[in-house]
């Protein structure tokens, strides 16, 4: 569902609007997978870059399983992508005993959008009221959760906000929603990934801050499927064209503007991708 940027500096990124252009250097092993997972470089040889694509999209998703952000420029941080108030997989919708709901249990989860203005949290979805709470509610209670086998830590966003999820989801046991904030336990991908680094830290996603993949990689596998997908089902941070499919799979360091990242590993996918992003419906 999600891959990772470790980037060195802070700065923003564009859209194809702005005209980014994607340069690579090195060779690397290909790796299965539509996406390769990032960390931030750390002291590499000077290498020649060659421009080997465009940024065409950036995509933030704040609730974990949530309906995906398009922006048009976006800070690349250490844990992930933050477009205003908004970072990249910093709500997860939790059981009342701290175990993640995602997708893979409640398709129709990735029909809810996650927004924030003027200092509230914006929930939207299918016949729902929106609903509109604090953003910051310092009083609520922090949460401990579990991503998969990782202990992770979150504040809860409240009853009202737990009520809403649980009618959308007409689940018979009570959802929440929590929401990560700085000083709260994160998770370490090298629990799960030793490649990663032992100081890397994300919030809410499967292993790390950041997932880049192609559009060519997803036409190319469109002519081997009866029915086609997009790339919003693959819920990529980063989406390139102008490149040959999958050679992202061979793309060791790479440059996006300021931007430096090194290639970890790539992204597993799971049942989630046949999750239809504009239904809500698990399809074959």
């Amino acid at each position: 569902q999600s891959g990772q940027l470790r980037l060195r500096v802070l700065v923003k990124i564009f859209t194809r609007n702005r005209e980014v252009v994607l340069c690579a250097a090195g060779t690397a092993v290909a790796l299965l997978g539509l996406g390769l997972v990032y960390k931030y470089n750390v002291r590499r040889p000077e290498k020649k870059f060659t421009r080997v694509g465009v940024v065409t999209q950036l995509l933030l998703h704040p609730m974990k399983s949530g309906k995906a952000v398009l922006v048009e420029t976006a800070e690349c941080l250490r844990m992930g992508l933050k477009y205003g108030e908004l970072r990249d997989r910093h709500w997860l919708v939790i059981t009342e005993d701290g175990h993640m709901v995602t997708g893979r249990q409640q398709p129709r989860l990735v029909l809810v959008s996650l927004s924030c203005e003027g200092g509230q949290l914006c929930l939207n979805g299918p016949q729902m009221e929106e609903l509109r709470v604090p953003l910051q509610q310092s009083n609520n209670a922090v949460v401990d959760c579990r991503v998969f086998s990782i202990d992770v830590q979150g504040r809860d966003c409240g009853d009202d906000v737990s009520n809403w999820l649980t009618r959308y989801l007409e689940s018979d046991k009570t959802v929440r929603l929590v929401h990560y904030e700085p000083h709260l336990k994160a998770q370490r991908p090298s629990e799960k990934e030793p490649l990663f680094p032992k100081d890397e830290k994300v919030a809410y996603p499967d292993a790390a801050p950041i997932m880049l993949m192609s559009e060519a990689s997803v036409r190319d596998l469109n002519t081997r499927l009866n029915k086609d997908v997009s790339v919003f089902q693959f819920r990529p941070s980063i989406v390139v064209n102008d490149c040959e499919a999958f050679t992202e799979d061979t793309w060791d360091h790479i440059e996006i503007g300021q931007v430096e990242l090194k290639r970890v590993v790539g992204c597993g996918r799971c049942l989630f991708t046949t999750v239809d992003p504009e239904t809500g419906i698990i399809t074959s």
